[in-house]
């Protein structure tokens, strides 16, 4: 017999049947289920640990779907938990394995930090995607040139070969907008990110028209902050927020620097970066107003 547990809605058996996300997505379902059997079994972090030979720190990182697992400590876990019904630890290894197979992503790993990885799993599985951009167009947004700017900026003693490597990965992280349920991208662009040049005119003149184009789609919501809303520079850097249908997986806050990023995701944190958004998205030009600012720029380089 199982022991006594929480209610785990969705199954485990979802995720197998439907793995949104790689293996970011799978580490984080795992780590959270993990979690649960061993508080209602009772069982320390420490003694966790030690029916793995590890340490609670390893457990710890294990139940934030940080690392990756061995199905070998995931059977030593659930025999612990109390876990005994064949068919369900059969789901929890596979689920396990599944968290070792390497995601589209991985065949950039030559250009693709560790950091920035979780992220593009992350991204993978979101329902909706908020973000507000200070300096430039949002990568999803992004034209090939303009991307090409962008990392020649970012990695100027870079070679070409790595620049185009750079590039190609944007390019298909895009792809995620136009395929089957798609997530929703609410983007709000501060106007100096349209205005500071990156390439030619025309790379610019091009950009503009993608992002009109990309304003088309059903899942696209666009909006600019211009200039007259000097205060909205309060909010800081660039912020994206990424929010879940799945139970399992909490809204995260993703927060990119130079060299790493940090991951928000306790519910404090999460709800003061929501309500700064929520204040940016009010005060910035409606997605009508917005469009009508493109259009004006463009002109301007016509």
């Amino acid at each position: 017999m199982t022991a006594a547990q929480p209610s785990r809605e969705p199954s485990l058996r979802h995720y197998l049947d439907n793995p949104r996300g790689g293996p970011t997505v799978l580490r984080i379902v795992l780590g959270t289920q993990l979690r649960r059997l061993r508080e209602a079994a009772g069982v320390s972090r420490e003694a966790a640990g030690d029916a793995i030979r590890g340490s609670h720190a390893k457990i710890s990182r294990l139940e934030l779907g940080r690392v990756s697992c061995k199905e070998r400590d995931i059977s030593d876990l659930l025999t612990l938990y109390g876990v005994t019904a064949d068919a369900e630890r059969a789901d929890f290894l596979a689920l396990a394995r599944r968290t070792s197979t390497p995601g589209w992503w991985h065949r950039y790993n030559d250009v693709l930090p560790s950091w920035f990885e979780t992220h593009v799993g992350l991204e993978e599985a979101a329902s909706v995607i908020r973000t507000y951009e200070v300096q430039f167009v949002p990568g999803l947004l992004q034209t090939p040139e303009y991307a090409r700017a962008v990392a020649r900026l970012g990695h100027p003693r870079a070679s070409a070969e790595d620049i185009e490597r750079r590039v190609a990965l944007r390019v298909e992280r895009q792809k995620l907008l136009t395929a089957p349920h798609a997530p929703r991208l609410w983007a709000v662009m501060d106007e100096a990110s349209l205005r500071r040049p990156l390439g030619s005119a025309q790379v610019m003149a091009e950009q503009l028209r993608h992002l009109l184009e990309m304003s088309k789609l059903p899942n696209v919501t666009l909006q600019i902050a211009p200039f007259s809303l000097g205060g909205l520079a309060a909010a800081g850097g660039p912020i994206t927020i990424l929010r879940f249908l799945e139970p399992d997986l909490p809204d995260i806050v993703y927060l990119e620097q130079l060299t790493s990023a940090l991951y928000l995701d306790k519910r404090d944190d999460v709800d003061h970066y929501l309500a700064v958004m929520d204040r940016l998205s009010a005060q910035a030009e409606s997605p009508r107003g917005s469009l009508a600012i493109l259009e004006g720029l463009l002109h301007e380089l016509s």
